[in-house]
């Protein structure tokens, strides 16, 4: 694949930051958040897990409802969709960012997988060869992310603690990216969203990006040690929040180990 710049903005209150990363940096990226969400293996690259009631697909494990499916959750994959078709990518053959799912529970899912039925084997295929544009969009959510986040607040002292926090994350002391910590924001954006949104609450706690940061150690000398430990914590609130009826605390020892990796 040709080296290419994948330019992104990230606006703040002040000012705009250009994001540029090599295709060799957006691999390291796609490849680390890959490992988590599949492994790094394509089997993967559709999945429907034990437990939920949607299928999750792309090296992002972008997930994707069946119709009428609801869920308090942001539905990421017709996201992915619209981001590619925008830039010029043929979806597969009947797929458009409004379809639903073609599969309504994870049996059927699995019957078709095994199968290799058609409507499984297109996704898949698209799914392989577009894996670069998938990381292009993770990294355009990280971008947009700071500016949502901070609309959310009222507090301008807030606002200015959560920018810090953020970009302490994002930048090394030279003020030039850095690799591991735009990684650590996008996987967590990715995995567990910016925690901006009414629905993704239980008792009126979020578990995304924004309850990271307010939970951020900034004392601690190791900034991404100190999201881990942040992260953790708020995962943890979020089991302790959640309806005993999702059984969520059996996702708890995959979600400790995935940011103990940062």
């Amino acid at each position: 694949m040709k080296l290419i710049l994948i330019y992104f903005l990230i606006f703040s209150t002040l000012n705009a930051n250009e994001i540029k990363l090599t295709q060799k940096e957006a691999n390291f990226i796609s490849k680390k958040v890959w490992q988590n969400e599949g492994a790094g293996k394509d089997r993967y690259l559709i999945w429907w897990n034990k437990g939920e009631d949607f299928a999750s697909l792309g090296i992002g494990h972008f997930i994707w409802f069946h119709k009428g499916e609801r869920e308090p959750f942001r539905e990421i994959f017709p996201m992915l969709l619209l981001f590619m078709q925008d830039r010029g990518v043929a979806l597969p053959k009947g797929i458009t960012p409004k379809s639903a799912c073609p599969w309504q529970s994870r049996e059927m899912f699995f019957r078709a997988k095994r199968a290799k039925k058609k409507e499984y084997l297109k996704l898949f295929r698209f799914l392989k060869r577009t894996k670069s544009y998938q990381a292009m969009f993770m990294v355009k959510r990280v971008s947009e992310a700071l500016p949502k986040i901070l609309a959310t607040l009222k507090s301008s002292s807030k606002k200015e603690i959560i920018k810090r926090r953020f970009e302490k994350m994002l930048y090394g002391k030279d003020r030039t990216i850095d690799k591991r910590g735009i990684y650590i924001l996008l996987d967590y954006i990715n995995f567990k969203g910016e925690g901006i949104l009414k629905s993704e609450r239980y008792n009126a706690k979020g578990w995304g990006l924004l309850q990271v940061l307010e939970e951020f150690n900034e004392s601690n000398p190791n900034k991404y040690r100190a999201f881990s430990i942040s992260a953790k914590a708020i995962l943890h609130r979020r089991i302790k929040n959640s309806p005993p009826i999702r059984h969520e605390k059996r996702w708890l020892k995959g979600w400790i180990a995935r940011v103990d990796r940062y």
